[in-house]
């Protein structure tokens, strides 16, 4: 595995081509980074629509983990 599938393996797997993009030109390699980050600072970030922040966090959610500005779900 090369350092690039490694970097984004935990992301989910249908996040879009432009999505992912926008997330590593931002310094975001990992879900666990995205828990520093508000929901509404990735929707600025080019690529980055709707669909891949519902991605992301319901990525988050399975790992119980929640964006900066969201409570984590403790299900």
């Amino acid at each position: 595995m090369n350092a690039a599938e490694q970097s984004t393996e935990d992301f989910p797997p249908k996040l879009s081509q432009p999505a992912l993009r926008a997330l590593h030109n931002a310094g975001y390699h990992s879900l666990g980074q995205l828990t520093q980050v508000s929901a509404r600072e990735l929707g600025k970030l080019h690529g980055m629509g709707p669909k891949g922040i519902r991605q992301l966090r319901e990525a988050l959610a399975a790992k119980g983990l929640a964006f900066a500005d969201e409570t984590a779900s403790t299900d």
